[in-house]
């Protein structure tokens, strides 16, 4: 299979030097976006091309990683100032401060028991909120493990990648905690995503790797796919319809995909330097990336034998 990307369009966000960082859909297709620098949420409405940007109770709170809750609002990280924040269709917006005020809330995901769940990169936690606000966090055993990129699993768990201690964790939503380390030192994983197939593929920005791990009923088997420059640093991923993994590289200013069966392809943005960062499908299979130059862009995936 070839795979090749067609550029259908580029969103310039409207305030400079925003930082667009990580994206999601929102129940009604439209695409959301953080904007860490700025402080502000976007929201691209993709029949239009309308961008909107919602400035939050703080400039400086750092919002980072997004994803549409069970109460149809969107819910984010504040890696800055401790906090998660949650915003509506239209553009209200609110925050829950964590226990302790020092988290590091990161990584965000809504879990199947009807909650919010998160990283905490600073203090080895990964919490839960409720859509009333209640906050719960669970400790891990990794010591420094660096807790961020987290997904629901196919299982019904919660899925994360510890940065610093080359592992990716799994904790039921009664908090039961196991640990996965993966075979290459240095490998620093961390996006995160969920396949239909039961897989779940991470990026490996210290090895240059994208990785692939099945549950089974006797634990888990991890699969590693060498990219060509080990230095691309490959960050955030998302999975496409057909079960390929799509990810971007942060190093070199392009995204890649890797199929089931290993076969990689690359595909240029640009520019090296635009730093890519998050990237999302719509709902019609259009792929959305979010660039450190401050625009979103809207690529056609073609797949052909």
């Amino acid at each position: 299979m070839t795979t090749s990307l067609t550029l259908l369009g580029t969103h310039t966000l409207p305030t400079a030097g925003s930082g667009p960082y990580a994206l999601a859909v929102g129940p009604d297709g439209t695409l959301w976006c953080t904007l860490v620098h700025a402080g502000r949420i976007a929201r691209l409405t993709p029949a239009s091309g309308l961008v909107e940007e919602f400035a939050l109770d703080s400039p400086d709170c750092g919002p980072t990683l997004i994803a549409p809750g069970p109460d149809g609002a969107l819910w984010f990280t504040r890696y800055r100032d401790h906090r998660i924040g949650r915003i509506t269709g239209e553009g209200a917006s609110r925050s829950y401060a964590l226990p302790g005020g020092a988290g590091g809330p990161y990584g965000i995901a809504a879990g199947l028991d009807g909650g919010l769940w998160f990283t905490c990169t600073n203090t080895d936690r990964v919490g839960r909120i409720g859509t009333d606000g209640e906050v719960r966090e669970f400790p891990l055993p990794c010591e420094g493990g660096f807790p961020s990129f987290l997904t629901t699993g196919p299982d019904g768990a919660l899925w994360f990648t510890l940065n610093r201690a080359d592992a990716v964790g799994r904790i039921s939503v009664s908090g039961e905690v196991r640990p996965h380390p993966l075979p290459t030192p240095g490998a620093a994983p961390v996006g995160l995503a969920a396949g239909s197939d039961g897989s779940l593929w991470f990026a490996e920005i210290g090895a240059g790797r994208i990785g692939r791990l099945t549950p089974g009923r006797t634990g888990v088997e991890i699969d590693e796919f060498v990219l060509p420059e080990a230095d691309c640093r490959p960050h955030a991923v998302a999975v496409a319809a057909d079960g390929s993994c799509w990810f971007t590289e942060w190093g070199t200013g392009r995204v890649g995909s890797v199929t089931p069966d290993g076969k990689i392809t690359e595909h240029p943005l640009g520019a090296p330097d635009c730093e890519p960062h998050g990237l999302a499908f719509g709902p019609d299979g259009t792929l959305y990336v979010a660039e450190e130059r401050g625009r979103i862009s809207r690529w056609a995936v073609r797949r052909t034998p």
